[in-house]
């Protein structure tokens, strides 16, 4: 359980500030592309939520192929997830300390996908994680002492 909050905490924090960098962008040069922008929160939290990729280059039990595919998959959630809320679902929730629809502002709707997709990405990751070997191969396992 607490995989699963490290993760959505994680990607939560990556959406919001790759949403807030996306936002300046769009105020300071007019150019602003949601799909490239969620696409992209979704490849960046692939890479490093999880197991990241500097620890999959350094390990020769795994591949780095592995955050490749988790990155490429997040650019499709991440286009997906908005295509589903902003196009699909159409809602909105105006939020008057913002001043902004929390579903068409990208700081919170980045955070949000961050979110969903760095929960997964992390529970994902620490399934098989335990180390421990079950009770009963241990005492298989185990020297049998000569009895005196």
């Amino acid at each position: 359980m607490l995989k699963l909050l490290v993760g959505i905490l994680k990607g939560a924090v990556i959406g919001g500030a790759l949403g807030y960098g996306a936002f300046a962008l769009a105020q300071a040069t007019g150019f602003g592309n949601p799909w490239l922008t969620y696409g992209l929160i979704g490849a960046i939290v692939g890479l490093f939520v999880g197991k990241p990729i500097w620890s999959l280059i350094r390990s020769k039990e795994s591949t780095t192929w592995i955050s490749v595919l988790k990155s490429v998959f997040g650019f499709g959630l991440g286009c997906g997830l908005y295509a589903i809320i902003a196009k699909a679902w159409g809602g909105s929730l105006y939020i008057e300390a913002i001043g902004q629809d929390v579903f068409a502002w990208p700081p919170t709707l980045g955070g949000a996908i961050g979110a969903v997709y760095g929960g997964f990405v992390e529970l994902d990751d620490a399934i098989g994680d335990d180390k421990t070997p079950p009770a009963s191969d241990t005492k298989k396992n185990q020297k049998q002492l000569p009895k005196k």
